[in-house]
């Protein structure tokens, strides 16, 4: 049978132990959504090389999946850019099967904060909508490099925030990071 003293110093052993494990989870939790965004910048600048190298143009697109979204890489199957009634049809075929990002990187969905700012000042805030890259929730890229533009949204279970962007043009792809305390995005 423990005493009261020892009982107290397991619980204190208890305590220490799980005010050390909290901060490991929350920076794990971030390296973790860290990750899927810079697993997605790749995968965007991929889709820009296949287009390229297939000279044809190959576009990333979103749909609902339950709570999130997945994603497929799609080329060009008649040479008027992929478009949503031609993957229907059949026309425009997928390069790669779906994914989800939460098959790769456990709790990280395409997903956006409650009141979260702008990227850029005087922007649109993304008001909850975590695939913000037009009607088609697509991304393009032409046989030139370029592509179209749009911001997607990654978040964790400890409320970390990133965004990869691709800028219109010249397909650069910027990874963010938001940083709670200062209120502002940081580029990675």
């Amino acid at each position: 049978m423990a005493t009261l003293g020892e009982l107290a110093a397991v619980c204190g052993i208890l305590g220490t132990v799980t005010a050390t494990a909290l901060p490991l989870v929350a920076g794990l939790d971030n390296a973790r959504v860290a990750a899927a965004a810079r697993y997605m910048a790749s995968r965007l600048a991929q889709s820009r090389m296949e287009a390229i190298a297939r000279g044809r143009e190959v576009a990333i697109r979103f749909v609902p999946a339950g709570d999130s979204y997945c994603f497929t890489v799609y080329v060009d199957g008649n040479h008027n850019g992929v478009l949503s009634r031609d993957i229907l049809r059949g026309i425009d075929t997928p390069i790669h099967p779906a994914e989800r990002l939460s098959d790769n990187f456990r709790n990280v969905i395409f997903g956006v904060q409650p009141s979260l700012p702008p990227i850029d000042p005087g922007g649109a805030p993304p008001a909850g909508d975590p695939i913000r890259l037009g009607v088609g929730n697509s991304v393009s890229f032409s046989t030139l490099g370029t592509a179209t533009s749009g911001t997607i949204y990654l978040t964790g279970p400890g409320g970390a925030q990133y965004a990869v962007r691709v800028v219109a043009g010249s397909a650069k792809i910027r990874v963010y990071r938001f940083v709670q305390g200062t209120g502002k995005w940081l580029p990675m």
